[in-house]
């Protein structure tokens, strides 16, 4: 379906494969499909354009916003009584109270003229939520084509693998598909092929690969980096605009824009100011440290011991693990520098950006830097989170990993030296990079 492949890019195999697991209307489909891979992979993109395409008769629903089982049947059956009322008019609402509720109430919707002799598809979003509700509601989902003997296919959008939903008493098995991480290549076509109008394909796909040079090794979200290519864009075009250059002078075009996308790496990807607020420093040139408003660091208030994690978050995510014994430790020996740097590390670790560190090691590094003795009570614990919801730390390892979750700290040098320095703690001598 040529159509479809302009539409969803870089996914031709998934396209395929779901489309052959889908068949004519008509045909009884696979009872469950579980879709896995990594945020911003295209999961919910090519699931729901699919179904639109196709005009098959869908129910789309958000776990994160559906947080109890009620609130999740009922969201799934109304949806489901609209689709089948939307050419009698408005339809009552249906409340729900249990699976057993649900199936009987499911056949009686999926009664009507509009959904008879084909397939009805409930697509249920951030289905690791669905861990954390009754545990009949993940079972019965499995196989809800056999329990409502209905034409009926269920799929999982999720993050995680299917080994961490399979339940210890045995289930019903999916069909697993898997969405791996879009490649540099893949990045590249799918950002340049929201070019301008007013640009041609090669301008524009040139400014691209600038970007992705820049940005690629300590981000590959796809929503990112489109936001990153929408908020830069005008800045790289302007000699051209201003008739100093034309789209070919890629030397003279990327000397304007490399000082502003250095600047964006230290703001927009760690979201310390807005995006109004951005296009106004670049508009006046403006250094971002001198930008103050909508910044939600500059307002933040932190409890004695959260400065402490947070400064010890900084230190585990710009300095390399093998340097803690030297910076933490009083009687770690002598260590030669020329032995100590290694040719490979010479780039500043604060231009590669900051690198996850497990909990254990925050907690080491946390006990070293803080003069009185801390005990590992619920208060500290309760404090990382905290700093997580604030999104000073961000969590890139979810619960459920062996090694236990992991963190990366996301806030600039100069914000840590001005929480160092309301404890007197001089941050700058246990940095790796300014040793």
């Amino acid at each position: 379906m040529p159509h479809l492949e302009n539409m969803v890019l870089c996914r031709e195999s998934q396209v395929s494969i779901l489309q052959s697991l889908f068949g004519e209307r008509h045909h009884f489909s696979f009872p469950s499909i579980f879709i896995y891979g990594h945020t911003a992979s295209g999961k919910t993109y090519v699931t729901q354009t699919l179904l639109k395409t196709l005009e098959l008769p869908h129910v789309f629903v958000n776990c994160v916003e559906c947080f109890t089982s009620r609130l999740l049947l009922e969201q799934i059956l109304n949806k489901l009584n609209h689709l089948s009322s939307s050419e009698g008019g408005c339809s009552t609402q249906i409340t729900c109270e249990t699976l057993n509720d649900f199936v009987r109430l499911f056949k009686q919707v999926t009664k009507a003229e509009s959904l008879k002799d084909q397939t009805v598809y409930i697509v249920l979003d951030k289905a690791e939520y669905l861990r954390d509700m009754e545990a009949n509601l993940l079972p019965g989902f499995l196989r809800l084509q056999e329990l409502t003997d209905r034409n009926v296919t269920v799929l999982f959008l999720s993050e995680i693998v299917w080994e961490k939903f399979r339940p210890n008493t045995g289930c019903f098995e999916p069909f697993v598909l898997y969405f791996p991480d879009y490649s540099i290549g893949n990045l590249q076509k799918i950002l340049s092929h929201d070019h301008p109008p007013e640009y041609s394909a090669d301008f524009y796909a040139a400014y691209i690969n600038i970007l992705l040079g820049v940005f690629y090794t300590v981000c590959r979200d796809l929503k990112e980096l489109r936001h990153l290519a929408v908020l830069n864009f005008p800045k790289y075009c302007e000699p051209v605009v201003k008739g100093e250059a034309n789209e070919r002078d890629t030397r003279k075009l990327w000397r304007n824009i490399e000082p502003h996308l250095k600047r964006a790496m230290q703001t927009v990807y760690l979201r310390e100011i807005s995006s109004s607020q951005w296009e106004k420093l670049q508009k006046d040139d403006t250094d971002p440290a001198q930008l103050k408003g909508l910044s939600a660091y500059t307002h933040v208030e932190l409890p004695y011991y959260s400065k402490f994690i947070l400064i010890a978050a900084y230190l585990a995510s710009y300095n390399p693990a093998r340097t803690d014994k030297r910076f933490f430790l009083k009687h770690h020996g002598k260590i030669k520098k020329t032995n100590f740097l290694k040719k490979h590390e010479k780039t500043s670790n604060h231009l590669l950006g900051p690198k996850p560190f497990p909990l254990d090691r925050l907690l080491a590094i946390l006990y070293s830097i803080v003069d009185s003795r801390v005990a590992p009570t619920a208060n500290i614990f309760s404090q990382i989170t905290s700093l997580v919801t604030l999104q000073l730390l961000t969590l890139v390892g979810h619960d459920d990993q062996l090694d236990g979750p992991k963190y990366k700290c996301t806030v600039s040098l100069d914000f840590i030296r001005a929480i160092a320095r309301t404890v007197n703690f001089d941050i700058i001598k246990y940095l790796y990079d300014f040793l």
